[in-house]
């Protein structure tokens, strides 16, 4: 059912945003956007109760989904939006006291063609067909839960908030299973309502659908099936109705665990055997507000960090890994500060519990995430064991938002603790966000995000700030954004990272992504243009500068890729830098322009090549810098990948070479019991690491784990000469109790 309704979007916002909009419009060669009219089509269906047992099959066999009625029509969202998909999918929605149910019958005409590759729990499903499921249960078109599937049945799940941002870390106590048929696939999905947040009473949900048909490159949607709003945008889902009388239980989970290490040095001859206990609990104070408590945490599940070589002269970003911070992570995200490469964070959580790459123990932590009215509450406390010259700290982390509006915000940050010293170190932020996705009443997405930090040390006192505005409208045919940043020489997030400070950032991007109707097969191309400056502020001195080009970056109709790039550069060194061993390059003006290709095959196949070449001038000389990643995937059950990442540079000051080669391979008995292998080498460590691992999953929240690691080190020969260095196993048990 389709009904049609006003943005809501308030006036002040769209008039602040109309301000300074133009300017950013402007440098993209467009003109400003008219306000008009605009309407949101909201769908609407209602959910209906099982009279009978509902059980998980995959097949859809059971009376009850015959009495239920699809939820309405699914229609392309890519490559022609609205128009109707070109294999049908029906959706049916059940409910009984315990359980939401959801039935999903994909035909395909060519069922011997459907892709289901992986298995293994929260896979990545871009190289598959699979369809997605949003659930918004407080109807406040901000947060969602995600779960999705493939042929194969992969549990994926995660959290959805600030209306489009992912923590795929969560992992809820659900269940589905699939079924292959002559006509396609099916999908029998049962998530329980303990498992799910919601107020009692509140028979009103957000919900969205969407199925991708990977050979097709079709993605097909149920609610808002628009080309510039993607799925995770919770604000643009439809509705369900209809539920009453379900159960959600008291909201306690009690997970104890149990754990035993056995590690071997080689050069020490050192063996140690040891075992722990400890136990994580969750509870629910109110639907919408989590408590979590650990004691004697323990990681011992967690996978390596992938190896980097730092060929820049900042701090590299290692990404968070372990469960217990990654839950409900979102939360503490500040202004639009998070991605994959951040250049300021003012918390992350791997200052807890690790220092200079060593684990410090963590006694017991406690964390407070949810909502509280128009509140997003986020808290932290943890307190780490004393370890050699280190005593036992205590680390403190709260994080406030006010929502205002549909999509904006006003919020705060506290972090207290410092990991290295018995020093106090503070640190306090604010930060704004204006967002809409009917921005000057055209469907469009447009935000604004201002933020200011403050650090607080003992020490040092002044020019301890930190100072940020940006403007984005990241839509698909244009995608623009601005950003301009201010670090102080003596800003110090101690559970943060900052690896530069002392400089004014500027940044500006320009993407023009149109879709040609019959242009060399090309479905869509990526016109890019981005500027980057930092300049010092202790002299105003321009400290480096980058132009990033794109005139062919093509995604073709096949899903093969190819692009390539202009890349002048501009550095300027204030001291020696030695970018590597024996190459010191001298204080001064550095001038280089580099170029880049790179291809890549369709994800759709069961083989997946890519490569990217950096070639040209490179601070005093010259390099070539090659990556190449050979991807194989075998029916549902195996996926290897091969990755080679090699530097040649000559320069004045001496030639180098650098290099990082890895090999991962997962095997999936079932979608509960998967063999993941990661082997990787890089020359400046010189150390050849394994580390495999086996999770089984003996029930939803009843899991095993058995990890073993190994290393050798390259001895003075080089090549494939290697001696042993460590050996380690561990074996982890925990085990949900559900009250």
């Amino acid at each position: 059912m389709k009904t049609s309704t006003c943005d809501k979007t308030p006036i002040i916002i769209q008039a602040v945003i109309s301000l300074l909009v133009p300017g950013i419009l402007f440098l993209s060669g467009v003109a400003p956007l008219r306000a008009a009219e605009s309407s949101n089509t909201v769908y609407q269906t209602k959910i209906i109760r099982a009279e009978s047992p509902i059980v998980i099959d995959g097949i859809l066999d059971e009376p009850d989904w015959a009495k239920a009625a699809p939820i309405g029509e699914i229609v392309q969202r890519e490559p022609r939006p609205g128009e109707p998909a070109t294999e049908k999918t029906e959706v049916k929605l059940l409910y009984d006291h315990q359980n939401f149910y959801i039935g999903v019958m994909c035909y395909d005409s060519a069922a011997d063609r459907v892709i289901g590759t992986q298995m293994e729990r929260d896979a990545d499903l871009s190289f598959d067909d699979h369809i997605e499921i949003l659930i918004d249960t407080f109807r406040d078109r901000r947060n969602a839960f995600y779960f999705a599937t493939n042929p194969a049945g992969a549990l994926v799940d995660g959290l959805i908030i600030e209306n489009g941002q992912i923590n795929r870390e969560w992992d809820a106590i659900w269940s589905v299973r699939t079924r292959r048929f002559d006509q396609g696939w099916s999908a029998e999905f049962a998530i329980p309502f303990k498992s799910l947040s919601f107020h009692k009473g509140q028979s009103v949900w957000g919900f969205n659908f969407s199925r991708t048909i990977k050979r097709k490159l079709e993605e097909d949607r149920w609610a808002s099936p628009r080309l510039d709003v993607r799925f995770l945008q919770v604000s643009e889902a439809g509705e369900i109705s209809g539920f009453s009388e379900v159960r959600q239980g008291l909201g306690l989970d009690v997970r104890p665990y149990g754990s035993s290490k056995w590690f071997h040095h080689n050069a020490t001859r050192d063996g140690a055997l040891t075992g722990k206990g400890g136990a994580d609990i969750f509870y629910n104070i109110t639907p919408s507000l989590k408590w979590t408590t650990t004691v004697n945490t323990d990681f011992a599940e967690t996978e390596v960090d992938g190896r980097q070589i730092n060929l820049t002269r900042f701090p590299l970003f290692f990404p968070e890994k372990r469960s217990f911070f990654l839950e409900n992570a979102g939360v503490f995200n500040f202004s639009n500060l998070s991605g994959p490469s951040p250049d300021l964070l003012p918390f992350f959580s791997r200052r807890l519990g690790l220092l200079g790459g060593r684990e410090v123990p963590i006694l017991a932590g406690t964390k407070l995430t949810g909502k509280a009215g128009r509140y997003d509450i986020g808290i932290v406390d943890v307190r780490t064991r004393a370890v050699e010259s280190l005593d036992g700290r205590n680390f403190f982390v709260g994080r406030v938002k006010r929502n205002l509006f549909a999509q904006s915000y006003v919020g705060a940050l506290f972090t207290e603790g410092e990991p290295a010293s018995a020093l106090t170190q503070r640190t306090f932020g604010a930060d704004l966000r204006l967002a809409t996705a009917r921005f000057l009443g055209r469907e469009r997405n447009f935000g604004i995000d201002v933020f200011a930090l403050k650090s607080h040390d003992e020490k040092v006192r002044g020019q301890d700030g930190a100072y940020g505005l940006s403007a984005s409208y990241p839509n698909d045919l244009w995608d623009i954004r601005m950003d301009w940043r201010q670090i102080e020489k003596n800003f110090n997030p101690a559970l943060g990272f900052a690896p530069r400070t002392n400089v004014r950032k500027l940044f500006a991007a320009v993407e023009f992504n149109p879709r040609p109707k019959n242009f060399m097969n090309v479905r869509q191309m990526f016109h890019e243009f981005r500027y980057t400056r930092f300049t010092r502020m202790d002299n105003q001195q321009v400290e480096s500068w980058r132009f990033f080009m794109a005139p062919i970056n093509y995604t073709l109709n096949s899903g093969d890729r190819i692009e390539f790039n202009y890349v002048p550069t501009f550095e300027r060194l204030f001291e020696p830098f030695a970018i590597a061993k024996g190459v010191v390059l001298q204080k001064g003006d550095y001038r280089f322009t580099r170029w880049r290709a790179e291809f890549g095959t369709a994800e759709k196949r069961p083989w997946e090549i890519e490569g990217t070449w950096w070639f040209g001038t490179y601070w005093s000389g010259h390099a070539h810098q090659v990556t190449t990643s050979f991807l194989y995937r075998w029916k549902s059950r195996f996926r290897g990948s091969l990755d080679l990442d090699q530097t040649f540079a000559r320069l004045k000051q001496g030639d180098f070479v650098t290099r990082i080669i890895s090999w991962r391979s997962n095997y999936s008995v079932s979608p509960f019991l998967t063999f993941y292998n990661l082997l990787q080498f890089d020359s400046e460590s010189k150390n050849l690491g394994w580390q495999s691992r086996v999770r089984w999953i003996i029930h939803p929240g009843n899991e095993l784990f058995f990890v073993f690691t190994h290393g050798h080190l390259q001895d003075d020969r080089g090549g494939f000469h290697f001696r042993p260095a460590e050996t380690g196993l561990a074996l982890k048990l925990h085990y949900t109790f559900r009250f």
